[in-house]
């Protein structure tokens, strides 16, 4: 279990370096081709790109500090830390849709487009580079994510689509000024604003289901009451609770056995079926089997 959660929080780590090398040269990329090519929508963007190297940092924090072994004070572990850190960045998001929003709605209610400074090409393509970019840095830390089971990392992946949603709102504004209907930025601004909001909140909801003791979905509960069914020596399933702690899963369960077997016979039971549960799940942490006798219906 200890090599496993060492690779997994070198595998996060891995990527978040990756995301943090690439977020920095795109958004100072962003900032020279908004600077050079008058696009204040280019150099919101760049701000943005930036933002996500401090959002990653907050995933290895997060990250770090979950996989800390359990101590005294903690002898649960500090999974739930993770989940501290997917609020934080969901927090992070929601402020960043809100404010795309809210930049977008004053824009429109001003008026004034004709005004508005039409941007250069290159403009344009640091925002077609920027929406290829954030969408490969996407899927990569999609992938890592579902991989260690991550809410932080799957948070920050979440975050990159954002990035990359607002991308292609400078790409729509830039070819709209350029075309002569710069409210295109705008209005495109109030579309991916509802995208990050409704990313914040599944974001958000998923860190709460897992700090509040949520069961695991019915899938893993049905695939665990079948190992425990063909293990040897189980003559009943008596009942099967699970719950979520961060990133990691906690298994209670009582099975019937033969009355009448020697205490050590039954616990050998209740072990074999113990170490299958954990070694079938990788994220189950602990599984707890409580043995009764077993007693007929009648």
């Amino acid at each position: 279990m200890q090599n496993q959660t060492i690779h997994e929080e070198q595998l996060a780590m891995k990527i978040s370096v990756t995301t943090i090398i690439a977020n920095t040269l795109l958004s100072l990329v962003k900032a020279l081709a908004g600077f050079l090519a008058h696009s204040n929508a280019m150099i919101s963007d760049a701000v943005h790109s930036a933002s996500d190297v401090f959002s990653t940092i907050i995933v290895i924090i997060g990250i770090r500090m979950a996989n800390k072994e359990s101590d005294k004070k903690h002898p649960y572990g500090h999974e739930r830390l993770e989940c501290v850190a997917s609020v934080i960045l969901a927090d992070v998001l929601l402020l960043t849709g809100l404010a795309i929003g809210y930049s977008g709605i004053r824009t429109i209610l001003a008026g004034h487009y004709n005004l508005l400074a039409v941007p250069g090409i290159s403009a344009l393509a640091a925002a077609v580079l920027s929406i290829i970019t954030k969408e490969a840095m996407f899927w990569y830390t999609r992938a890592g994510a579902k991989k260690i089971n991550s809410g932080a990392l799957m948070a920050d992946a979440w975050h990159h689509r954002s990035d990359a949603l607002s991308s292609v709102g400078a790409l729509i504004g830039i070819i709209g000024s350029r075309l002569g209907v710069p409210v295109l930025d705008s209005i495109a601004s109030l579309i991916i604003c509802l995208f990050i909001l409704k990313a914040a909140f599944d974001i958000c909801k998923d860190a709460f289901d897992k700090m509040v003791d949520t069961s695991c979905d019915e899938e893993t509960t049905a695939q665990i009451r079948e190992i425990a069914a063909g293990q040897s020596g189980v003559m009943r399933i008596d009942s099967i609770m699970t719950r979520q702690f961060g990133n990691k899963m906690y298994v209670d369960m009582e099975i019937s056995v033969d009355g009448n077997l020697p205490l050590v016979d039954a616990h050998d039971i209740a072990e074999q079926l113990h170490s299958s549960i954990e070694e079938h799940f990788a994220a189950v942490k602990h599984c707890m089997v409580h043995v009764n006798p077993y007693e007929t219906d009648s």
